[in-house]
């Protein structure tokens, strides 16, 4: 391959890669599939003139090209026809007709001398020469590539959207330039000695691609990629390094071996000092045209986040995230619509820019082929895209004539729950290209940020309404609470004494029985002593047996009073919580009230009580209340069986706590109903042996002293009670 052959290589890659991209990329309309022949085409065309320029064979180069030519002929009614389909050309269909007979009249004569005469030897290689027809072949490509051209300078001066008018300067650029380079071939082919014009096509077709890529042109869906563009860039440099090193080798091929070292060398410092600062400066330049003014993707997120964490206000976050969108995008327009509370309509909530809608216009639910559209499909909607899929067929014209009515380029669908909550319209931008698959990513990011702020905003604004509405029912419910608790208070201190009145009731029987036996032998004694008195006369003293009687009643009536005191003080009912109680003396007084039960009983009462206990500030008859409730319970529990119970207070200095202690040595508590013993009316006892209201009378009273009442875990046999008690200005008592 000789350096003549570079040129018609890089317009054949050109011809490929377009065709390549147009088969496979989106759906097959009208227009790509003309714009893919035309593609083909150009590769038949220049395969051929590869060959002609390298084969030796003037006759193999001759046949070919016939060949060749009888498919080429077909190149310009096709380039016509396609763009009549682009620019949506429906009269003057009689041109295209008559290009495609002229064609076909063409292709009969293309074997033939009359047609192509010989092949001409020049200095880059075989060309062919027209023979008599040519010439009106070749002014047909002329004459077809001025029509073309012009309809696309009037296309241009007929466009009102400025990224539409864009695209078409590139077609024009590209694709026109290139018709125009192609039709100039034919001096060449006409016999004149001078290099094919067409093998430059690769330079229109780069801003063709160009365009292709940065403002999708035929509404392919292409959008420019860094990774392809760099990719494409890599190659292109890499394959002209392969092109240098394969010329330079050519060249340098009849010079002595010994100098490949040096040659070697010599390229190692030109990848080096000339590669390397080739790419990163064609990497700078792409960058600037394809990303000239292009948001940072980070730094949008990141301002987006702020604004969720820092606004509970959903006008502020609308106006808010609507600036941000707007100056991220660099569109000219950008309205923010949310549904309302039902979901049946939509309405403008913030607005930028020149946008069309009126401010106060409604879009209703039902109406809206949009809304159904967004419903079905809630991702970020291109006009560009629906514009495409309606030619095949699979979106309703009316969506984009709504999105034409609202001005946008681009809506963007806000969504929670599978709900749509509302949608952004975006107009076009204002550097009039087409929105990229990374604004793409980005926007169908921000859409759902977006749609949880507004969710957030609105339960925020819910919350506080609620609030608002919730301190009035707290107002007006305020006083009946504290009637209600007052009530509780009330009816809680007439449980706690009912209770302590049943169980004082409960030892009066037992406590009668002991008050009979001394106050008998006491009445006994006293009658014989008053007898043995009135018998004596002045000079008779006393006996002795007169005066052990009597203090022996002196005794047995002391004992009734120690029981009645006991009892007394059990059973006061006062609401002070500031006496000095001694626990050992309320220990000692719920013994005294037992001492009946513990006298019959089979059981043992081990007591040790701290001889330097401080007092502590309480009330006594509750407190007694809760010692009287536990020994009872632990009676009951070592019942007639047998056993011991154990009795112990002791002062805690470091917590400053009076503890007392009571165990037994019975069945215990199972553990399954542990948790519950503090509950009201949880009982174990059989019907009418139990109210259920003992252990938690016990510990509310414990609980106003300030102190706790507690269960021992059951690792060893019976079961254990513990009451600790804060000490206030703690007394010792000696």
């Amino acid at each position: 391959m000789n350096l003549y052959s570079i040129p018609p290589l890089l317009t054949l890659c050109c011809f490929a890669g377009l065709a390549v991209l147009t088969l496979r990329q989106g759906p097959r309309t009208k227009v790509k599939i003309l714009f893919s022949l035309i593609c083909v085409l150009g590769c038949f065309l220049y395969i051929d003139i590869l060959f002609a320029f390298n084969l030796k064979s003037e006759k193999t180069a001759l046949l070919i090209s016939r060949i060749d030519h009888g498919f080429i002929v077909y190149l310009f009614p096709l380039y016509i026809h396609f763009f009549h389909e682009y620019l949506n050309i429906s009269r003057r269909r009689w041109l295209v007709r008559g290009a495609y007979a002229f064609a076909f009249l063409m292709m009969c004569f293309t074997p033939t001398p009359i047609y192509i005469e010989s092949m001409q030897k020049h200095d880059f290689g075989f060309f062919a020469k027209g023979g008599v027809l040519y010439p009106i072949f070749g002014l047909g490509g002329v004459l077809a590539t001025i029509y073309v051209l012009v309809l696309i300078v009037a296309a241009i001066g007929r466009e009102h959207s400025n990224a539409r008018k864009n695209g078409l300067k590139y077609v024009l650029a590209g694709f026109g330039v290139m018709g125009l380079l192609n039709s100039l071939s034919v001096l060449t082919n006409l016999g004149y000695s001078v290099y094919p014009l067409g093998n430059f096509s690769f330079i229109p077709l780069t801003i063709f691609y160009i365009g292709l890529f940065k403002h999708d042109l035929f509404d392919m869906g292409l959008l420019i990629r860094k990774s392809l563009i760099y990719s494409l860039l890599t190659a292109l440099i890499t394959g002209l390094y392969a092109l240098i090193i394969t010329a330079a080798n050519r060249i340098f091929s009849d010079f002595h071996p010994g100098g490949t070292i040096y040659l070697q060398m010599l390229f190692f410092l030109l990848v080096v000092t000339v590669f390397g600062p080739l790419k990163t400066r064609t990497q700078k330049f792409i960058d600037h045209l394809f990303y000239k003014g292009k948001y940072d993707y980070q730094k949008t997120l990141k301002a987006v986040s702020q604004i969720i964490a820092a606004d509970r206000d959903l006008n502020e976050i609308a106006h808010r995230l609507m600036e941000t969108l707007a100056d991220a995008m660099g569109v000219k327009n950008c309205a923010f619509y949310l549904a309302s509370a039902r979901f049946r309509d939509f309405r403008i909530f913030a607005q930028r820019g020149n946008g069309r809608p009126d401010p106060a216009s409604i879009i209703r639910s039902d109406d809206s082929a949009l809304i159904r559209f967004l419903t079905t499909r809630p991702r970020p909607v291109v006009k560009t895209f629906l514009l495409q899929w309606t030619e095949t067929g699979q979106v309703n014209r009316d969506i984009i004539d709504e999105m034409d009515a609202l001005g946008a380029a681009v809506i963007l669908p806000l969504t929670f729950s599978g709900t749509l909550t509302g949608f952004i319209a975006m107009g076009e931008k204002l550097s009039e290209d087409l929105f990229s698959r990374e604004d793409m990513n980005l926007l169908e990011t921000l859409a759902h940020q977006t749609a949880l702020a507004i969710e957030n905003a609105r339960s925020y604004q819910a919350v506080i309404s609620l609030n608002e509405t919730l301190e009035k029912k707290v107002r007006e419910r305020t006083q009946a609470l504290e009637q209600a608790l007052a009530e509780k208070e009330k009816t809680q201190e007439q449980l706690i004494r009912s209770e302590s009145l049943a169980a004082i009731g409960q030892l009066v029987a037992g406590t009668a029985h002991e008050l009979n036996n001394p106050l008998a032998s006491v009445t006994s004694l006293i009658q014989s002593a008053i007898e043995d008195l009135t018998l004596m006369d002045e000079q008779s003293p006393p006996g002795e047996d007169l005066i052990d009687d009597l203090k022996f009643a002196d005794k047995e009536l002391g004992r009734a009073k120690s029981i009645v005191a006991s009892l007394l003080g059990l059973s006061r009912q006062t609401q002070t919580y500031s006496e000095a109680v001694d626990m050992n003396t309320v220990v000692e007084d719920a013994l005294r009230v037992l001492f009946n039960k513990v006298r019959h009983g089979a059981f043992d009462i081990v007591k040790d009580l701290s001889p330097h206990l401080p007092t502590i500030r309480g009330n006594f008859a509750n407190l007694g209340q809760v010692v009287l409730n536990i020994i009872q319970n632990a009676i009951d529990a070592v019942g007639e069986s047998g056993g011991k119970i154990f009795l112990r207070t002791r002062y805690d200095a470091a917590a400053g706590r009076v503890i007392f202690r009571c165990r037994d040595t019975g069945p215990g508590i199972p553990e399954k109903i542990r948790k519950d013993i503090f509950k009201p009316f949880f009982t174990t006892k059989t019907v009418g042996k139990g109210t259920g209201l003992g252990l938690y009378i016990c510990h509310e009273i414990i609980q106003r002293h300030g102190g706790n009442l507690i269960l021992e875990k059951g690792d060893r046999e019976g079961a254990g009670f513990v009451v600790r008690l804060p000490v206030n200005d703690p007394e010792p008592v000696s």
